[in-house]
């Protein structure tokens, strides 16, 4: 589903923030991406989403080669990833349900439809009784399942979060990581990148270490 081989990235400042990166996530896995900051973490998740080229080697996203992709084309990978952020990136002028709608409105889908998937994304991450509500009136944690409820309301193959727990208490961290887990189980392939080594070790997952642009480990910790 996500294939890297050989890539590697650098910035015209000449920085090379990917080393020769190459891994494979199956259809349906579910992994972690590590490092420290500045690591490449979320370079190679810009990568995914086509918002940067790689500079050298291949990167594929479901049988597509980024690589050649046209322009005009990259809104339609872009439907394929649902994407969570570590600061959520709300509307805090719009309600619960008009944020999370908002992917499906932009798709140009039938209102009666984006009502039916809005609920059904809102009442899988626990905020269905909330959806008049502005995000400013929920605590961070509500937040953050509006983010996750907005990235799958379209019911994408692939699911990409970048530092989702960064911001959220042990408690709530392991909340909302079973949260992916549910949306795994049902098929969706999931990559997240996170320094929380001791959230990741219990999770029992592979872990995918980066280290100043390069792949250094790959596998289920011990």
């Amino acid at each position: 589903m996500i294939q890297f081989h050989n890539v590697f990235k650098r910035y015209e400042s000449g920085h090379e923030a990917l080393q020769n990166v190459s891994f494979n996530l199956k259809e349906g896995e579910m992994a972690f991406l590590t490092g420290h900051s500045g690591a490449g973490k979320s370079t190679l998740l810009k990568l995914i989403m086509r918002m940067e080229v790689a500079t050298r080697g291949q990167v594929n996203i479901d049988g597509i080669n980024l690589n050649q992709l046209a322009r005009r084309h990259v809104p339609f990978l872009r439907r394929k990833i649902g994407v969570v952020f570590q600061d959520h990136q709300l509307l805090y002028d719009r309600s619960v349900y008009e944020n999370v709608a908002l992917p499906l409105v932009i798709e140009g889908m039938e209102p009666q439809d984006i009502g039916r998937r809005v609920r059904a994304a809102l009442d899988k991450v626990g905020l269905l009784s909330k959806e008049k509500l502005t995000p400013i009136m929920l605590s961070g944690g509500e937040q953050q399942r509006i983010g996750i409820a907005r990235a799958v309301v379209n019911k994408p193959p692939i699911l990409l979060a970048d530092e989702p727990t960064g911001n959220l208490d042990p408690q709530l961290s392991s909340e909302i990581m079973q949260l992916f887990r549910q949306f795994n189980a049902v098929g969706v392939t999931v990559l997240i990148a996170s320094h929380d080594l001791d959230l990741i070790s219990r999770m029992g997952l592979r872990m995918m270490e980066l280290s100043q642009g390069g792949l250094t480990r790959s596998g289920v910790p011990a």
